[in-house]
C-alpha cells in the first residue's frame, strides 16, 4: 500500500475533481521536473497557479509568492519543496482551503499530513501527478 493510504480510485477521483492546482516551487527552467509537471498538468486542462516568491511570471501565468497572496479558490496544492518545508505549508494549505495537498516523489511528512487531514483535507505523499493522472489519460 503507498505511504499516504490513498486507492488508485482515491487518485481517480482526485484527477476528475480538481480544476485548479498551485505548484509550490515551480521552476521557471524547462529541464525542472516542477516545469514539466506544470505543463503536462496544464495539456490535461488544468488551470495552474505558479508559486515562487522569486519570480513574477512563470509559464506566462502570474507568479504569486505564496498561498496567501492568490486571490481566489484553489483546488489542490502540488508542492516541489522539501519534507522537512510541509508542516509550514501544511499550514498555508489549511488557511487556504484547498481540497488536496499533494507530496511529490521522496517528500513526506506524517505530522503535517495528520494536520491537514484534520482540517478535512485529502493528503497525497510520494506521489508525482504527472505520473499517477497518466494513468487515467
Amino acid at each position: 500500500m503507498a505511504i499516504d493510504g490513498l486507492t488508485i480510485d482515491d487518485i481517480k477521483r482526485i484527477s476528475d475533481q480538481v480544476k485548479t492546482i498551485a505548484i509550490v516551487g515551480l521552476s521557471p527552467k524547462p529541464h525542472r521536473a516542477s516545469h514539466q509537471v506544470a505543463l503536462y498538468l496544464q495539456k490535461l486542462g488544468y488551470s495552474i497557479i505558479p508559486v515562487h516568491p522569486q519570480h513574477k511570471q512563470i509559464l506566462g501565468l502570474t507568479c504569486y509568492p505564496n498561498l496567501a497572496s492568490i486571490p481566489f479558490d484553489i483546488d489542490m496544492v502540488d508542492c516541489f519543496r522539501s519534507s522537512e518545508s510541509m508542516p509550514a505549508l501544511a499550514d498555508e494549505v489549511i488557511a487556504k482551503g484547498a481540497k488536496v495537498m499533494w507530496m511529490q516523489l521522496d517528500i513526506y511528512h506524517a505530522d503535517a499530513a495528520a494536520m491537514v487531514r484534520a482540517a478535512g483535507i485529502t493528503v497525497v505523499m510520494d506521489r508525482c501527478p504527472k505520473i499517477e493522472f497518466a494513468k487515467f489519460s
